[in-house]
């Protein structure tokens, strides 16, 4: 874990979803290569998905599927469905972090670049609702990350502005490019430190190794 001594306790903490607070990378593969078949494309590698997945469906297929990226939306959302919930796993201490954070007063909320319906489904399957002021998924505001539109949504049902005392938590560089473009404290959270090219236009200020350890450094604040 890194942390700077500048760090305030958080007013509020927007989390991603995806691979922050659950492990959603099986899922994830399994319908894009499920869609990639589909198109006849090559399949991609674990690996290749966690380093290329980053923008929300809108965003990003009509890169990988020009013109036929609707369509091809229709086949990733059908296996999504099919999948996505009983494969669901939260990631270690993430239940307990978010029990103990609400419990002290911080308002939480997700805003992740997964179609809003699937996101609120899932936090349902969790139990998880009761933790989050609101849930922000794609499609849900004028733009996804890492436009700041769903950050002023979520702070509007909140009901504070950005500012520093606002931290966006995420495992990947759209998230900490969300948080820096919002104005807000960008936070890694995940096992593997950042790069320097990874993520040197938009650096995250604090790196925890995962929920428990952002848990811990908050409560002792």
């Amino acid at each position: 874990m890194t942390a700077s001594p500048q760090l305030g306790k958080p007013k509020a903490i927007l989390f991603d979803w995806d691979n922050t607070l659950v492990d959603t990378w099986p899922t994830i593969l399994d319908a894009l290569n499920t869609t990639f078949t589909a198109y006849k494309l090559p399949h991609w590698t674990m690996q290749e998905a966690r380093v290329r997945v980053r923008k929300s469906l809108r965003d990003s297929f009509p890169e990988l599927f020009g013109d036929k990226w609707e369509q091809a939306g229709d086949v990733f959302y059908r296996r999504y469905r099919e999948i996505h919930v009983e494969k669901l796993e939260p990631l270690k201490g993430a239940g307990e972090m978010l029990q103990s954070l609400s419990g002290a007063g911080i308002h939480l909320a997700v805003i992740s670049n997964k179609k809003g319906e699937f996101l609120r489904l899932e936090s349902g399957h969790l139990g998880w609702d009761g933790f989050f002021a609101t849930l922000i998924g794609a499609t849900d505001a004028k733009k996804d990350k890492p436009a700041t539109e769903p950050v002023d949504m979520a702070l509007s049902r909140i009901g504070i502005e950005r500012g520093p005392d606002v931290w966006f938590a995420g495992d990947a560089d759209i998230d900490l490019e969300c948080a820096h473009n919002a104005g807000l404290t960008p936070v890694l959270v995940r096992t593997e430190a950042p790069t320097e090219e990874e993520m040197a236009d938009h650096p995250p200020l604090h790196h925890f190794q995962g929920c428990e350890a952002l848990c811990k450094f908050v409560n002792c604040m």
